[in-house]
C-alpha cells in the first residue's frame, strides 16, 4: 500500500499513457475509493502531465 509523498514509478498509466516509464508522487492520504475508482492520484509527474489516476498494478514503489 501507498501513503501520501511516496514516490512511484508508473509502468502503465490508463488514465495519461504519456506517463508510462516517469516518476511522481502519490497524494491520497488514504486508500483509493469510489471518488478515484480505486485508483491512486499520482502528481510531480513533469511540467507537461498534469496529476493522473493509476491502479495499484501500474505502480511500482521507488523506494524513496
Amino acid at each position: 500500500m501507498f501513503k501520501a509523498g511516496d514516490e512511484v514509478e508508473i509502468l502503465a498509466c490508463e488514465d495519461n499513457p504519456r506517463a508510462k516509464g516517469k516518476k511522481g508522487r502519490i497524494v491520497d492520504d488514504g486508500a483509493p475509493n469510489e471518488f478515484t475508482s480505486g485508483r491512486w492520484t499520482v502528481n510531480k509527474i513533469s511540467i507537461l502531465i498534469g496529476p493522473v489516476l493509476c491502479h495499484t498494478h501500474e505502480l511500482r514503489a521507488t523506494g524513496r
